[in-house]
């Protein structure tokens, strides 16, 4: 095992700290810690470079969903590079695997849906998505019509109109974020943001009003869509309460305004059905998912559009004489390739019925942990979920300074060869779908240790 802050010789952590710019990273701490250099994965463990084992709690970035080694992704990819290792879909040029995957994805789309538009990130769809919801503004005739909601604590990515809707404040602070005609509304949280005794249907309701208020004073007529992920990942997995969808979706069809179903961590079986939207009853003019639509193997994403949004799209591509967006690497023969081949092996091994049969043990082991010392909320649906730390429980209050917590019970975690990933002070679980009920036995108990071994250190 490469050891932090490790600079001797030619190591690859010296060699990192000496050439990698790191995402979601502190620049300044990495300097002197450095990075787990991380050697191979083998079904839901990865191995670091001394060999330690650590079970992917966070299926890398809540993406490898069959774990690592399959060998059919790889076989795939293989095949594809042989016979056409790139080419691009501009200008009336296409290719059978970019074909495929669209017809296979309309196919499995949670609501009628017409095209397909490929791109490589959940960041580039959600892009893509913002960009398509103002072509439409501006084919209908309605130029004013182009502000978008968004949530606080959402996350859509990080370019710069998608980290303008991401409502994350490190995400905004200065990079001059966010840009104009980005409003954030509030957060489903009902940990949080709940008034003292207010069920979840009553602060669901509470929420939709809240949102046609917000609709009115900025202006129906200025307001074009809205996007929302099915449950809020990297917002610290928050979980929306009970008839939150069935109360806004009114609220957005009154008005006119489109909805987005950002579907990047929730698709593809992560909440027990195929799509997070069925889970959440969500009926989405527009999709966009990516992870675990290649397992994570390949970099590939998609936007699905309805007809609506794809007529509106034709009529202004006829005027202007092309549609004037793309990637050059959108819908990469490979990465399609082995994203219908992970499409198939969701079919033919089940994975959506697996996940329902070891979910429940996920989520009892996951819930048991509100009665730590150290946990205020455990949330989540399926094979995903949050713990909440706080100092005290009563009054929900945080550890001081916020994020302090989460930091020690990431290290701790690590130490007990688990991954997590801390969000603040939550704690997220996204374990690959192919996990087994003794490997979520085994993830909780050694997040369960390392829970106990940050007692006596936060409590100090």
């Amino acid at each position: 095992m490469t050891a932090p802050g490790s600079t001797a010789g030619n190591s690859a952590a010296s060699r990192d700290k000496a050439f990698v710019l790191h995402p979601y990273t502190n620049l300044d701490l990495h300097e002197t810690q450095g990075p787990l250099i991380i050697d191979r994965g083998e079904g839901v463990r990865v191995f670091d470079d001394g060999g330690k084992d650590y079970i992917e709690g966070m299926a890398s970035l809540w993406c490898v969903s069959l774990g690592w080694g399959e060998e059919r992704l790889v076989q795939a990819a293989a095949k594809q590079m042989r016979q056409l290792s790139s080419y691009h879909i501009f200008g009336h040029k296409s290719h059978e695997p970019g074909i495929d995957l669209a017809e296979k994805l309309i196919g499995l789309a949670p609501v009628p849906m017409s095209k397909v538009f490929f791109a490589n990130s959940g960041s580039e769809a959600n892009d893509t998505a913002i960009k398509l919801i103002w072509y439409y503004s501006n084919a209908l005739g309605r130029p004013e019509k182009k502000k978008i909601l968004s949530r606080q604590r959402a996350y859509h990515g990080v370019t710069v109109a998608t980290a303008s809707l991401t409502g994350l404040p490190n995400n905004h602070r200065d990079f001059d974020l966010p840009i104009a005609r980005i409003i954030h509304g509030d957060c489903p949280h009902h940990y949080r943001n709940a008034h003292q005794g207010e069920s979840e249907e009553a602060f669901a309701t509470r929420l939709a009003e809240q949102l046609e208020a917000l609709i009115l004073a900025e202006g129906p007529d200025t307001i074009a869509a809205m996007f929302a992920e099915p449950i809020m990942g990297a917002g610290g997995v928050v979980v929306p309460p009970a008839t939150y969808f069935a109360k806004i979706q009114p609220v957005l069809k009154k008005y006119d305004i489109l909805l987005v179903a950002d579907e990047v961590i929730c698709g593809f079986g992560r909440t027990g059905n195929f799509w997070g939207s069925q889970t959440m009853g969500m009926q989405p003019d527009i999709l966009t998912c990516a992870k675990q639509l290649s397992s994570g193997y390949l970099p590939i994403s998609a936007v699905m559009v309805s007809d609506a949004v794809y007529r509106a799209c034709v009529d202004e591509s006829k005027k202007i004489g092309t549609f004037g967006h793309g990637y050059t690497y959108s819908a990469h023969p490979v990465a399609a390739a082995v994203a219908l081949e992970t499409l198939k092996i969701y079919e033919e091994r089940d994975i959506v019925g697996h996940v329902r049969d070891v979910a429940p043990a996920f989520q009892s082991r996951l819930k048991a942990l509100a009665g730590h010392p150290l946990v205020g909320e455990a949330r989540g649906t399926g094979l995903i979920g949050a713990v909440e730390l706080v100092a005290d429980k009563a009054t929900k209050a945080s550890f001081d300074p916020v994020g302090r917590a989460g930091a020690v019970v990431n290290g701790l975690t690590q130490e007990n060869g688990l991954i997590v990933r801390a969000m603040g002070d939550s704690i997220a679980l996204c374990p690959p779908l192919v996990i087994t009920e003794a490997e979520i036995h085994e993830t909780f108990d050694r997040l369960t240790k390392a829970l106990d071994a940050a007692v006596p250190v936060l409590r100090g």
